[in-house]
């Protein structure tokens, strides 16, 4: 369930780029997308650490 959250969260942002002309806006929803990318890998990197101990 996280993963979707993450990836929608990251499309939605995405889509946000695509129609958002305001420069602190674009520079503030990058670093939102930069910020839920970051969460997806380490969702990802801990999910595989995890499974790898068992």
């Amino acid at each position: 369930m996280p993963d979707f959250v993450f990836r929608a969260n990251i499309a939605h942002f995405e889509n946000l780029l695509v129609t958002e002309t305001d420069a602190k806006k674009i520079a503030t929803i990058r670093q939102l997308l930069a910020d839920e990318k970051a969460r997806l890998a380490d969702f990802h990197a801990t999910r595989r650490s995890s499974d790898a101990a068992e």
